[in-house]
């Protein structure tokens, strides 16, 4: 991502009023500590604050958002919780990082690096997906082992790969600070629990919309939107590309799992949805990603093996790669090097106005 100057606040249409109490009654959030580089994560030269908010009934282009459980509404105190704790690396073992140290707001809410990297630099064995629009998901994590956004957000603080601690450390780590004991009480019945904490990520990362593409601009009727390269990348997308038959909806995604031949057969053997299912049909199936935001969120695929559109879109006009339980949906699309260039094009298309925007500091551009 070069910068993300000049986009706006996206919030769903119940999240309006909430994010205007959060403006209204602490205006620029400062950058909490945490939130600052960390060694995973390259210098920030800018700080991320709440931005103007559009009026919108709903985000363009993406509709409302699903509505959040009944027993985690969203307020003002549970998703200025989140997003503290999503940015503080008492989350993990050494405190050495963060969420944010993997999904970084400059990168999408992904990561630039080809897979995971977790604490004491311990590789994961997949690439960094983005939590933007993720109010939209169904199912969660590239395999989809979790059902909701409040069930996987646990799940990195116990990883050993990732933030490598355990949920009674960090709960008791809370406990010791007034300062997470007062928003907790604020925020939930029960103050500092293992649920709160799931449910207080889970409400941050609910408000983290991306939306208002140029792709949507076109199609809710301004023509002038998008180029003319881009207009041939959206017929062939929805034609000869076969782009829609996995990445369909307002978001860009089936919600569901499909083998490509992507690291099929390489080190280390990644078995994907199989590894949650035990189904043999599962092999090799991983979730469908979103294509928004797309353009910022490089490298690609669940093993970051292609650093740039260009190679996907090469990737699936030579139909993916062969093996026995290749998706029948992956087939060669016989499209030229022009007309690959033109999905490119069409893919970059669609990075939104997002819910952050980035103020650069004084004196600098």
């Amino acid at each position: 991502m070069s910068d993300c100057m000049g986009t706006t606040v996206v919030f769903p249409a119940p999240l309006v009023a909430l994010a205007a109490c959060i403006l209204a009654t602490s205006g620029a959030l400062p950058v909490p500590a945490e939130e600052k580089a960390t060694e995973q994560t390259p210098p920030l030269a800018v700080d991320f604050l709440p931005a103007q908010l559009l009026t919108d009934a709903e985000p363009a282009g993406l509709g409302p958002a699903p509505p959040a459980p009944e027993v985690n509404q969203l307020s003002a105190s549970r998703v200025a919780l989140g997003r503290k704790l999503f940015f503080d690396p008492l989350l993990s073992a050494d405190r050495s990082m963060s969420c944010a140290s993997c999904h970084h707001p400059r990168h999408g809410f992904a990561n630039p690096q080809a897979r995971a990297v977790g604490i004491k630099n311990r590789l994961g064995t997949r690439n960094t997906p983005t939590v933007l629009n993720r109010a939209y998901g169904k199912i969660f994590f590239w395999d989809g082992r979790s059902a909701s956004l409040e069930a996987q957000a646990l799940k990195p603080i116990e990883n050993r790969v990732e933030l490598g601690s355990s949920v009674p450390e960090v709960i008791q780590r809370l406990q010791e600070s007034p300062e997470y004991r007062q928003q907790f009480e604020t925020a939930y019945p029960g103050g500092v629990t293992p649920t709160n904490l799931a449910r207080a990520l889970a409400s941050f990362q609910r408000v983290l919309v991306s939306a208002d593409s140029r792709v949507d601009r076109f199609q809710a009727g301004q023509a002038s939107s998008l180029s003319t390269s881009q207009k041939q990348g959206l017929w062939l997308f929805e034609s000869r590309g076969r782009c829609w038959k996995c990445h369909s909806g307002s978001n860009y995604s089936d919600e569901s799992f499909h083998n490509t031949g992507v690291s099929w057969g390489k080190e280390p053997i990644d078995l994907g949805r199989f590894q949650v299912t035990a189904d043999d049909a599962d092999r090799g199936r991983f979730k469908t990603p979103t294509l928004r935001d797309v353009g910022l969120t490089a490298p690609y695929m669940h093993d970051g093996s292609m650093q740039t559109l260009e190679e996907v879109v090469a990737f699936y006009n030579r139909g993916g790669g062969k093996n026995r339980q290749l998706d029948e949906r992956i087939q060669p699309l016989g499209l030229n090097k022009q007309e690959e260039q033109f999905l490119v094009e069409f893919l970059k298309a669609l990075q939104g106005a997002t819910n952050w925007t980035a103020q650069a500091p004084a004196g600098k551009p």
